[in-house]
């Protein structure tokens, strides 16, 4: 069991924990192959406290984030605390699934080779595996518009999820979210794998597909599974001892 350290900033317990949640997951997205330089987002809401949420600070690659130097902004990305500058256009995209989605506490969005990909393919993620399964019909798609930084495109973003956790922002990639930090991480992690192997088993030629009637007994069988701490703890958790094996700091 990590050591923990006493917070090095001015703020509540909840969201001291919060930081050392998201800079881990800043870190586990690094040690995944994840990040992309300087740019790409995870926010999440601090617990508590109305309209405001944490983010990384920019010009930073994900290896430098952590608990200390992360952002904290409100609903229009405006600095409440911290002494690095936000990619504000970045964050447009994720204030419009907080504001309005009251459950939407962690947001992700990547750039990842093969997440893009899969985005660029005309019929997304296709049942070709046993993760792609888990995403069948639970995946939004939205059309290309360009760089997402215009406020008129929020509304059309939101109808584009419409009752789902994951929209993929097509010829640009995935945007995940979740009610904590280690449940939008897993459902990640599950769609990485995906997309990796959709683009392995493409590349062989003609994929063997799983018919409907299968998909909808692996999604029941998979939603009855409880796991200890809820959705992704136990993974997350494993993933934050690892990173601690390699380096500390992101607990700073």
């Amino acid at each position: 069991m990590a050591t923990q350290l006493k917070p090095r900033i001015e703020c509540s317990d909840a969201e001291w924990e919060a930081r050392l949640d998201l800079a881990a997951c800043y870190r586990i997205f690094d040690l995944l192959g994840w990040s992309e330089s300087i740019y790409n987002h995870i926010s999440l809401k601090v617990p508590g406290e109305d309209d405001a949420f944490l983010i990384n600070p920019f010009g930073l690659m994900y290896d430098e984030v952590c608990a200390s130097n992360l952002v904290k902004i409100d609903i229009d990305g405006k600095v409440l605390s911290g002494n690095y500058p936000v990619n504000q256009a970045g964050f447009t995209q994720h204030a419009y699934f907080h504001r309005h989605l009251e459950w939407a506490h962690a947001i992700c969005h990547h750039h990842t080779t093969e997440g893009m990909a899969v985005a660029s393919h005309k019929d997304g993620l296709l049942p070709i595996g046993f993760y792609a399964c888990n995403f069948q019909g639970q995946i939004g798609y939205h059309d290309f518009e360009g760089v997402t930084v215009r406020p008129e495109e929020g509304e059309r973003l939101l109808q584009s999820l419409g009752n789902k956790r994951i929209l993929m922002l097509r010829n640009h990639g995935p945007v995940v979210m979740g009610r904590t930090i280690p449940e939008m991480f897993v459902q990640t992690w599950a769609l990485q794998r995906a997309c990796e192997i959709q683009i392995a088993t493409l590349s062989q030629g003609e994929p063997v597909t799983v018919p409907q009637e299968v998909i909808d007994v692996h999604q029941r069988d998979i939603g009855m599974v409880n796991l200890p701490g809820g959705p992704g703890k136990a993974d997350f958790e494993a993933w934050k001892r690892k990173v601690d094996r390699i380096d500390r700091s992101w607990r700073d």
